[in-house]
């Protein structure tokens, strides 16, 4: 009999359990607008998504005095980055996994460790096992550092503290090979260049989606990352506490089915539910991508033909699929002296697999390219419950697989195809048996989101993790579009607060920040 116990991919599913396990804020249902004293009311501001922007945004907003309100589809706050209890017991991460780019002005302004925030850093951070029983250990001690990459080489080593001056345009490969030459470093680096990204090593500007993911920081210490005690909820947990000690209503199971703009004036003036229920508000603040809010939720006619053909331009392909995984014992890996059930610092930090070079990496991308899912999977594994016991029950663990390259569209096949899933999670979880043997027998059950799934479930589109390409087109004054960088859009009232605007992807708080000063600088002029 197989060990893997059941794939869990369905809603319906996972609401009795994760349902527990939201936030602490007081959050209401699907009848809270329904209310007498909230059926006429006018809102000052209301924010499309409870994804942790636009809970950062309506915090911003609800101190500063506004009346606001906070609609989410799903069960549960947070978007992406959530808690959700998959299997009695044992509570994932299910989408992001890993924090250091939360702005510090963000833990600070809103008194998130107050709130419950509890950042864990990792010590090493990342661990690169190799088939030739070879291993790389990297973190934020720069001895530990100089000796691990002088057992490949004694230049990479002293190289290594160097600052990396052309990241911005050039590819990751091209920065790379310039100052280093042991492949297993290069590799390792290299996976922080593509991950969330269907691009290649040599696809230029990759080398700015590594710099995006090495300036983040965990309690003031710059290129740590952090798990998060409670799981990545617990973030938009103790934003959603801060927003709603502030005054701000957040509100649950509620779908938006279209914005209220009038065809005249270019005017927004509140939203539209799926039940038909209308929400007045002068100002809007959409946390969901470009495309939804443009091509979904606006009406027809409002916006200009240039306009939304330049949001039909982008780039919404992904390679990602997301794996979370209950585990009866920790991973052995080959390279390693067995460890107790605490683990080892091979466990500690992201673990990297499948690809000992960054030419594996872009044969991996190219497999993508042709409509197949890698033949031998990128994979970064994350064992948080190593450091945060809250998450796992005694001597059990959660384990996360962020998994490249899996395209949208299949070339055969089909993602909804059980069969299908089945084949390539079972690949996945042989590859890890080849640096850890024994690893499949470990499985009680798992979870895994394709791009497909990461789309349907958290309004991913494309299943694209930053909502939208990191791409040199798409950043800075061009994002999302050009002429629509400011999080203000063509209509007003309407501004965007999500990771499609800038700065761009990640759990950073900065764009639902930055949106919320942009709307109460617009309301004070």
């Amino acid at each position: 009999m197989t060990p893997i116990m059941k794939i869990l991919n369905k809603e319906a599913i996972l609401r009795p359990f994760s349902a527990s396990f939201t936030t602490d804020a007081k959050v209401g249902g699907t009848n809270f607008l329904a209310k007498s004293c909230h059926r006429n009311r006018k809102w000052d501001a209301l924010v499309i998504g409870g994804g942790h922007n636009g809970l950062t945004a309506a915090a911003y907003l609800a101190k500063s005095g506004l009346q606001v309100a906070v609609l989410e589809r799903r069960h549960l706050l947070g978007g992406a980055a959530v808690t959700e209890e998959l299997i009695p017991g044992f509570k994932f991460s299910r989408g992001s996994y890993l924090q250091s780019l939360l702005r510090p002005c963000v833990i600070r302004e809103l008194d998130l460790e107050r709130h419950g925030l509890k950042l864990l850093a990792r010590n090493p951070s990342s661990f690169t096992p190799a088939l030739d029983g070879n291993y790389l250990l990297l973190g934020p001690d720069a001895v530990l550092n100089h000796t691990e990459i002088s057992k490949f080489s004694k230049r990479d080593a002293e190289a290594y503290s160097r600052e990396f001056i052309n990241l911005l345009l050039a590819p990751a490969s091209k920065v790379l090979n310039e100052w280093f030459e042991s492949e297993i470093l290069k590799a390792t680096l290299a996976t922080d260049a593509v991950i969330g990204a269907m691009g290649s090593v040599h696809t230029p500007g990759s080398g700015y989606v590594l710099l995006h993911h090495v300036m983040g920081e965990t309690n003031g210490v710059r290129g740590i990352w952090s798990y998060v005690e409670g799981g990545m909820g617990a973030v938009s947990n103790a934003i959603a506490k801060a927003a709603s000690e502030a005054g701000a209503s957040l509100v649950t199971n509620v779908e938006v089915r279209q914005l209220m703009v009038d065809e005249q004036t270019k005017v927004v003036s509140g939203v539209l539910l799926s039940d038909g229920t209308q929400i007045n508000a002068p100002v809007v603040l959409s946390n969901a991508t470009p495309w939804v809010t443009f091509m979904k939720l606006t009406p027809a006619n409002v916006l200009s033909e240039g306009f939304l053909n330049a949001v039909k331009g982008l780039d919404y392909s992904s390679g990602t699929t997301k794996i979370n995984l209950a585990v009866d014992r920790l991973p052995q890996f080959r390279s390693c002296k067995p460890c107790s059930t605490e683990g080892g610092p091979e466990h500690r930090g992201t673990i990297h697999l499948g690809a000992d070079s960054m030419e594996e990496i872009d044969m991996a991308y190219r497999d993508a390219l042709n409509g197949h899912p890698s033949r031998r999977p990128l994979i970064e594994m994350t064992i948080p419950s190593v450091l945060d016991k809250t998450i796992s029950p005694p001597g059990k663990h959660v384990i996360n697989l962020f998994i490249q390259y899996t395209p949208y569209k299949l070339q055969s096949g089909d993602w909804q195809d059980p069969t299908t899933r089945d084949a390539f999670s079972k690949q996945c979880f042989n590859l890890i048996d080849e640096y850890a043997p024994g690893f499949s027998s470990s499985i009680i059950g798992y979870d895994m989101l394709t791009p497909p799934d990461l789309e349907k479930t958290f309004g991913l589109t494309g299943g694209n993790i930053f909502h939208g390409a990191m791409g040199l087109d798409s950043l800075f004054l061009l994002r999302p579009v050009k002429g629509c960088s400011g999080y203000k859009t063509p209509l007003k009232g309407l501004y965007l607060c999500g990771a499609g605007s800038h700065p761009g992807g990640g759990v950073m708080g900065a764009p639902g920040r930055n949106a919320a000063k942009v709307v109460l600088q617009d309301k004070s002029t």
